[in-house]
C-alpha cells in the first residue's frame, strides 16, 4: 500500500481514504513505468495529484453526472469518485494504454459510479454519448478556450465547467474571456479550494454554459 496515510487524506476522504491509499500506491508501483507520471512526481502523488484534485469535490452537487476530460491517470476523476460516490462520472480519454489503465484501476477499486469511455471530447458520437452532464471538468489538458470548445457542448444549460489551473488561472480567464463568451461560457470565475487541508490549495476556473435566458 502507499505507507503511511497523510493527516489531511483522512480529513478529505474520510471513511474512503483506504480506497484513496491504494489509488495512489497503484500509480507509484506503476504510474512512471505506464507513462502516466512523471519520475519527479512518485513522491508528490498525495498532495500534489490525489488530495489536489479531491479538495474540488466540494464544488459538486449531490448525485450530478460529471466527465472527466483527458482523464489520463485518472485525475481528477479517480480520486473525486472516491471522495464523493453520488457522483456519477465518466473517465473521457483517448489513447488506448491509459484506457487500460483507468479500466484496471475502476476494477480494482471497484468504482461503481465510474464509467471509462475512449474518445475525444470534440468527437461527434462521444458528445452524444455526454450531453447534458451536469459538469466538466479537466486537469492541465488544454488553455482556457481550447478546453472550453470541448467541454461546453458536453453540458446541459446552466451546467459548468471545473478546470483545475495554476495561478495564472485569472490571466487565462482574462486572455480567452471573449473567445469562451462565443463558445456559449458565461460566468467566469477562479476560486480556490483547499486551503484548510493543503499546503498549496488548488486553484479552479469555473465557467457556466449559457442557457436561453443569459442570451
Amino acid at each position: 500500500m502507499a505507507g503511511e496515510l497523510p493527516d489531511n487524506a483522512k480529513l478529505v476522504f474520510g471513511e474512503h481514504v483506504d480506497r484513496a491509499a491504494e489509488f495512489v500506491w497503484l500509480l507509484q508501483q506503476h504510474g512512471v513505468e505506464r507513462g502516466l507520471i512523471g519520475p519527479r512526481e512518485v513522491e508528490k502523488i498525495w498532495d500534489r495529484h490525489v488530495l489536489n484534485s479531491a479538495v474540488i469535490e466540494e464544488l459538486f452537487g449531490q448525485n450530478e453526472r460529471v466527465v472527466d476530460v483527458g482523464s489520463g491517470a485518472g485525475l481528477p476523476g479517480v480520486p473525486l469518485a472516491i471522495a464523493r460516490p453520488d457522483l456519477r462520472i465518466t473517465l473521457l480519454e483517448p489513447m488506448a494504454r491509459r484506457i487500460a489503465w483507468l479500466e484496471e484501476v475502476k476494477e480494482r477499486l471497484a468504482l461503481d459510479n465510474v464509467t471509462v469511455l475512449r474518445g475525444r471530447a470534440e468527437e461527434g458520437p462521444v458528445r452524444k454519448q455526454l450531453l447534458n452532464c451536469d459538469v466538466a471538468t479537466a486537469r492541465a489538458v488544454a488553455p482556457l478556450e481550447k478546453l472550453a470548445k470541448w467541454c461546453l457542448p458536453l453540458l446541459k444549460g446552466g451546467g459548468r465547467m471545473v478546470a483545475l489551473k495554476g495561478e495564472r488561472a485569472q490571466e487565462e480567464l482574462d486572455r480567452d474571456g471573449t473567445a469562451v463568451r462565443r463558445l456559449g461560457g458565461v460566468n467566469g470565475t477562479v476560486v480556490v479550494v483547499g486551503a484548510d487541508v493543503l499546503e498549496v490549495p488548488t486553484t479552479v476556473l469555473i465557467v457556466e454554459r449559457q442557457t436561453r435566458k443569459d442570451r
